[in-house]
């Protein structure tokens, strides 16, 4: 499945005061981060994602992995796309880069997914309604503008 013929799901923005070239490396950076934290590998076991691990390219490019996701689209500046799929859902979350004013950004992420069959169904259910898919790219979109406000990845 495409990612563009999933379900478009939510999304969410942030300005950044920093300019998209800026921006990349803390987005790619948090969100190798974000998912690659202790107990995912775990996690996209339980479930039977596609991509179980970190693999691949660094730093993030087309084909590399990490727990729940493959990188599909890596254009520095402007785009990344990421896909996944397990036992309750297939997903993209995708974030896109806009110059948006002399050094600044608009830092969007759209989540895409489709939940098929009553599983499916109760996973959206708990997945969305826990709030916690909300509060979890929200957090990755603060971050990534916290730390490209204070300058270069270190």
């Amino acid at each position: 499945m495409r990612i563009d013929s999933l379900p478009h799901l939510d999304e969410h923005a942030t300005l950044v005061a920093a300019t998209p070239d800026q921006v990349w490396p803390h987005l790619a950076d948090i969100v190798e981060a974000t998912f690659s934290r202790p107990g995912m590998t775990g996690y996209a076991r339980l479930v039977g994602a596609a991509d179980p691990v970190t693999s691949g390219p660094r730093p993030l490019t087309e084909g590399s992995t990490f727990p729940g996701f493959h990188v599909a689209t890596a254009t520095v500046g402007q785009e990344l796309a990421l896909r996944g799929s397990h036992r309750f859902s297939a997903y993209a979350l995708i974030f896109r880069l806009d110059a948006d004013g002399p050094a600044r950004s608009r830092l969007r992420a759209e989540t895409r997914a489709a939940f098929p069959g009553l599983a499916g169904g109760l996973y959206r259910h708990l997945l969305l309604r826990s709030g916690g898919h909300v509060i979890g790219v929200r957090r990755m979109l603060a971050a990534v503008r916290r730390r490209s406000e204070q300058g270069p990845v270190r």
